[in-house]
């Protein structure tokens, strides 16, 4: 029979990966509490936590046998709440900076990330940035478009201009 802490903790862990847009599972054996400090505060800025549970119990919480491989040794689960890929490249960016964390394997929209897919994700731009290119793209056109108009009139001008400074 499953003691009441270890069901609690299950059930926060199955809160946790409702609400969050990505989850990657780490070992984080070797990383001291400055460097824990240092990358829950990272993650935090970018919307995101870093949970610590047993594997046992992260198993459960995920779906028996989803991500088995992976839970071994000291596992901590990183969810990124606003923006799937923010916290995964504040995770990775602290990973190359530091060489501390082994990545193992992510989960996004029900779909279980190898460590490889992890990084490729890591590089993609976030929420902000595909905004940002998405108005660019729109703006183009019609500035293309604004300065194809204004030609005529400023070619007129131009000829005028030259046509005054030739009398």
């Amino acid at each position: 029979m499953p003691n009441q802490h270890n069901q609690e903790q299950v059930q926060i862990i199955q809160e946790k990966l409702n609400k969050a847009a990505s989850m990657v599972i780490v070992d984080y054996a070797g990383a001291n509490v400055k460097n824990l400090t240092e990358l829950r505060a990272a993650l935090q800025e970018a919307g995101g936590e870093m949970f610590v549970s047993k594997n046992t119990l992260i198993d459960i919480a995920i779906g028996k046998g989803k991500v088995s491989e992976s839970l071994q040794g000291m596992s901590a689960m990183i969810f990124s709440y606003t923006d799937p890929v923010a916290a995964i490249k504040a995770l990775v960016k602290f990973h190359d900076d530091t060489e501390l964390l082994e990545i193992k394997q992510g989960l996004m929209d029900g779909k279980v990330l190898s460590a490889a897919e992890v990084q490729t994700l890591s590089k993609l731009p976030n929420k902000n940035e595909l905004i940002v290119m998405l108005m660019q793209r729109i703006k183009s056109p019609g500035q293309g478009l604004a300065n194809v108009l204004q030609a005529n009139a400023r070619n007129l001008v131009y000829v005028i201009k030259a046509i005054a400074d030739k009398k």
